[in-house]
């Protein structure tokens, strides 16, 4: 399997050969969905939480006595039938979502999704995209110039999940030219996961020939 290598002016440079067990697998729909809904709920940050009849403030004494006032029977005004009552079976702050993902599992979901990827197009693999200062501009530039490559054109425009750029290795240069930039996502190539490649329209890849040997080097471990 091989693809072309682009300069930061969008010019063939060179040619690069990609490992089949990294770009050519198939999709696996049960595998993704496990190890996709598994990330989301370890980063879900748990803040929905309702009080119980016991934790509302008030409702110590009976509101008023059990029989001859023609009224429904009451022991709290703090039951959950009541205005300003505790809440029945609602959510709470402790309740623990995390799950353990096995690393073979995340590693082989990681390579379907950049397998996916690859198969729609949707990867560049840039050769450097020189920036030598932290400076917008010159990232902004950067992506309009990607962005006349043949099916990149959406690059420069979209306003969300335009890109996730993996740096083989990511500079502060780097993540400062591109943090004001609210389409774009940088990531270092040792922390990709599948979420973040299928978050983002396109994936662009710097250095490549550095950032494919250590994508690579996940898939030789055992």
């Amino acid at each position: 399997m091989e693809s072309t290598i682009y300069s930061k002016e969008g010019k063939e440079v060179a040619t690069i050969t990609l490992p089949e067990n990294v770009f050519g697998l198939k999709w696996n729909d049960a595998l993704m969905h496990q190890v996709v809904t598994t990330m989301q709920a370890n980063a879900r940050h748990i803040i929905a939480n309702t009080k119980s009849r016991g934790e509302v403030r008030g409702g110590g004494r009976k509101p008023w006595q059990q029989k001859g006032t023609g009224r429904a029977r009451h022991g709290s005004i703090r039951s959950p039938i009541w205005r300003g009552g505790g809440v029945t079976h609602g959510p709470l702050n402790e309740k623990v979502y995390a799950r353990e993902i096995p690393k073979k599992m995340r590693a082989k979901a990681l390579f379907i999704a950049l397998s996916q990827k690859f198969k729609d197009g949707e990867i560049l693999f840039v050769d450097s995209l020189g920036l030598n200062a932290p400076k917008t501009a010159a990232a902004k530039k950067s992506l309009s110039t990607l962005s006349k490559v043949k099916g990149f054109e959406k690059l420069a425009n979209k306003r969300k999940n335009a890109a996730l750029i993996a740096f083989a290795e990511l500079s502060p240069v780097a993540a400062k030219s591109f943090r004001n930039i609210g389409s774009v996502e940088c990531i270092s190539v040792r922390n990709l996961n599948p979420v973040a490649v299928l978050k983002s329209a396109y994936l662009i890849i710097e250095n490549p020939e550095v950032a494919v040997a250590i994508i690579q080097s996940r898939a030789n471990k055992k």
